[in-house]
Order: structure tokens, then C-alpha cells, then sequence
């Protein structure tokens, strides 16, 4: 028996139209990056540091939205893969560098995420293409230029 595809009635709404894509595009990348037993907020956390060695947690966690309670289970996982090591630079806080193996598997991780990244822009009309950042930059820092 066939299905029957519902007509969503949300589909002109744009911020429904871009939760939507967000969620498919974050569930193909955490699917591909499944393979290196990776999620996607993993290796953001391991591009964050690679780009600010000695970053503080607290610091990781504010650019990149995470939670206080959550950060410490979320570094303590990746400490314990061997990806990262944290490093006590006061009484209150700790610096995050990674380690040989981090670099690695973040250098593995970047050419999934890069093969994703084009993969998602592939759907995009070429003409297009250009604008598909600066849209998505303008909706997410709407109190920048």
C-alpha cells in the first residue's frame, strides 16, 4: 500500500523551514562522522582548540553554547579518549590543549566535515551558493552588521 505524503503547512515559515534543515544536516554530519565515533560537537570543541590552543573551558563553553553542567562531562569524555588534555592555569580554571592523537583525529575529522560541507552546498543552485553564509550569519548574529 502506498503511503500517502502529508502536505506540512509550515513549509513557508523560514525560521520552521531552517530548524529543519539544521536538524538534517546535523543528523547527515553526526552520521558520517559516526565512523570515528565523533559527533558534531566534538569536533567543533577539537577545532576550537586547535584554533585557540589553552582556550579555558569556561571560555570553550560559552562560544560554543554548551552548558555549564555539561561541559564537564563533555571534556572529561574527550579527555578520556586521549583527544585532549586539560591543564590547571589557576585555582579556578583550566586551559584545554590537544593532544598528538586530538590533532590526528580532528585532521581526520575536518575531511568528513569538509566532504559534508560540500555534499549540503551541492543542493544549493550555484548562483547561489555565495550567498548561503552570509544568510545564514545574518540570521544567527542579528545584532551585527
Amino acid at each position: 500500500m502506498p503511503r500517502t505524503r502529508i502536505k506540512d503547512p509550515l513549509v513557508k515559515l523560514s525560521g520552521y523551514v531552517l530548524r529543519r534543515a539544521s536538524a538534517a544536516a546535523l543528523a547527515e554530519l553526526n552520521q558520517r562522522l559516526a565512523r570515528l565515533n565523533l559527533r558534531h560537537a566534538d569536533v567543533a570543541m577539537l577545532m576550537l582548540i586547535e584554533s585557540l590552543p589553552g582556550i579555558s573551558q569556561s571560555q570553550a563553553g560559552r562560544v560554543l553554547d554548551i552548558q555549564r553542567a555539561n561541559m564537564v562531562p563533555f571534556v572529561a569524555r574527550l579527555e578520556g579518549r586521549g583527544v585532549l588534555q586539560r591543564r590547571q592555569v589557576d585555582r579556578r580554571s583550566q586551559a584545554l590543549d590537544l593532544t598528538g592523537r586530538g590533532r590526528m583525529l580532528l585532521a581526520r575529522a575536518r575531511r568528513v566535515v569538509d566532504a559534508h560541507e560540500a555534499a549540503l552546498l551541492e543542493r544549493v543552485p550555484q548562483k547561489l551558493r555565495p550567498m548561503v553564509l552570509p544568510v545564514l550569519t545574518a540570521l544567527w548574529n542579528r545584532d551585527e552588521p
